[in-house]
Parts: C-alpha cells; sequence; structure tokens
C-alpha cells in the first residue's frame, strides 16, 4: 500500500493557507479516488483512517484531509480569526481547491461523516459537481435543527442530575471543568464511541482539545448545544436537487438518529439507507465495522 502526503496551497481573499492532505493508493491507477470528510467541524482527519481499508477492497485510492483551521492544516492566528471567516463556503472552496489540485475533478466519490455528511450534502446540493460519482453520508444531518433534535432528545433520556450539570456549566461557561467533562463522557460513551477509544479517535480530539477554534466557533461548546455560526445552517430544501447515487448511513444508538437521516432518504432521488447496531463511529466498531467497509465497497463498485 502506498502512501503520498503533501500540501496544497489554498488562496482566501489576500492570505495563503495550506491543506495537508494523504492519498492511500496511486492516483494515475485512473481509478476513481474516495475523498474522506472528517467531522467537528475542527476534528482532525485521523480517527477517519481506518477507511483506508477501502482502497483494500475496492483497488481505490483513498484520499483524507485536514480541514483548515485543524491538525496538519492549523495556521498561526487561527484564534484570532474573526466567526465570519468560517463558514460552509471556506470548506466547500477549500474541497473544490484540493479536488483541482489532485486533478480528480472528473471522477471521484465524496464521504463524509457527521459533520463531513453535512459539508458533503451542501456542496452536492449547491455546487452539483459534474465529476461527483457517488455520495456516502454518514451520521450525518440536512440541517442543524435536525441534529439539534436527535441530541436533545438523547440528552433528554439522561439522568436529571446529569442534565442539569450539563445546562449549569454551558451557562456557566466552565465546560472545562472536570465535572462537565465527566457526564459529556457518559453521553458520548452512549451515542458517540464506546471506551477505550482507538488511538486515531485520541489523537483527534486531543488535537481539538488543543485548537478548539473551528469547533466552538461554528458548533458552540457542545453536540447539543449549538450556540455556533451554524446554528441556522440548513441545505433541507436543496437536497432534492442531489442526483448522485447516494448512500446514507446511521446507527441505531447514533446521536444522528433516524429524525436526521429520514429527510435525506425521502428526498435524495437515488438513495440507499444502511443502518448499524451501534454508535456514530460504524467505522471504528468492532461490531459493525467489518459490516460498514463491506456496505460501502458494494456501493462504490456498483455500476
Amino acid at each position: 500500500m502506498t502512501e503520498v502526503t503533501g500540501e496544497v496551497n489554498f488562496k482566501v481573499g489576500d492570505d495563503t493557507y495550506q491543506t495537508w492532505y494523504k492519498i492511500v493508493g496511486d492516483l494515475a491507477s485512473g481509478a476513481h479516488p474516495l475523498i474522506v470528510l472528517h467531522g467537528g467541524p475542527g476534528i482532525s482527519h485521523e480517527y477517519m483512517t481506518p477507511l483506508a481499508e477501502i482502497h483494500n477492497k475496492c483497488n481505490i485510492p483513498v484520499i483524507f484531509y485536514d480541514q483548515i483551521g485543524i491538525g496538519k492544516s492549523i495556521f498561526e492566528g487561527v484564534a484570532e480569526k474573526p466567526k465570519e471567516f468560517w463558514t460552509v463556503d471556506l470548506f466547500m472552496d477549500e474541497l473544490d481547491n484540493l479536488v483541482a489540485h489532485l486533478g480528480v475533478q472528473n471522477g471521484f466519490a465524496l464521504l463524509g461523516h457527521s459533520w463531513g455528511a453535512m459539508l458533503g450534502a451542501h456542496y452536492a446540493s449547491h455546487r452539483h459537481p459534474v465529476g461527483l460519482k457517488h455520495l456516502i453520508l454518514t451520521g450525518g444531518a440536512p440541517s442543524m435543527a435536525l441534529w439539534e433534535k436527535s441530541t436533545g432528545q438523547l440528552l433528554n433520556a439522561l439522568p436529571a442530575d446529569m442534565r442539569e450539570t450539563i445546562k449549569r456549566h454551558e451557562n456557566e461557561g466552565t465546560t472545562d471543568s472536570p465535572e462537565y467533562q465527566q457526564v459529556m463522557g457518559v453521553f458520548y460513551e452512549k451515542h458517540v464511541c464506546k471506551t477505550p477509544w482507538p488511538k486515531v479517535m485520541e489523537t483527534s480530539f486531543a488535537a481539538m482539545m488543543q485548537n478548539p477554534t473551528v469547533y466552538q466557533t461554528m458548533i458552540g461548546p457542545s453536540e447539543f448545544t449549538i450556540t455556533g455560526t451554524l446554528k441556522s445552517w440548513s441545505c433541507l430544501d436543496q437536497i432534492h436537487t442531489i442526483t448522485t447515487p447516494t448512500l446514507l448511513t446511521n446507527g441505531v444508538i447514533d446521536e444522528a438518529q433516524d429524525v436526521c437521516v429520514s429527510p435525506f432518504f425521502h428526498r435524495i432521488p437515488h438513495v440507499k439507507w444502511a443502518q448499524f447496531s451501534q454508535r456514530h463511529m460504524p467505522f471504528l466498531e468492532e461490531e459493525d465495522q467489518a459490516r460498514y467497509f463491506q456496505v460501502v465497497a458494494e456501493f462504490l463498485t456498483y455500476p
């Protein structure tokens, strides 16, 4: 298995940033690559690297990258950027720039997870790239309102004292307290990824904790208290225009419950929905991992 890493210049206004990427496989093979969109926003790509298995299964290149402002695409002064800088258009422009730099604009697939699924859906429904051959949306939603509805339902199922702890610390701005983090750990254990976390998951979340600007600016303090610039985000009224064959996935106890996924299923013309048994990370959960890779591989190789 060959791996190549690199950086591509990404110009925003008068400034130039760098997007770091890694290619598993050979772009010169002629096979349409799979580009992986990580979550967050602001959670680096490492936790998604098990998807390199798709290269093994399908013999296609798999491209990972860190979105601007996180991981290996961090830049000096990231915390000083105004909130207006961090837009969905910024990340779509970055994706377009990467696709063009790698010369794959005539044929590629996208797999987005969580926020990455939101970005992928927005990209497909607003820019309609002619080279997009397959779209995979894992644990996403077509609007932040539906995401909040889903996580809110799960939050309400927690014991009252835990809900009060979350509310108190978020109101007081003390979400870095051990008490808050402990309760968040309970939610993550139930609906995101079971413990002990794989090392790749720890690496990604450590990157977010070290540089929380993107997540806190666009999301807010937590998965279920959205106060950031994405609060009013939606592509719900545009997803019916997605003509690319689309695979939807979520888990039974995923924080992205069916209320998030079902609008995609009902509005995208060419769509398949596969549900897995566990949480938000089917590519990391041992109960779901093998089946997830198989479902994705079959979807990507279907003519």
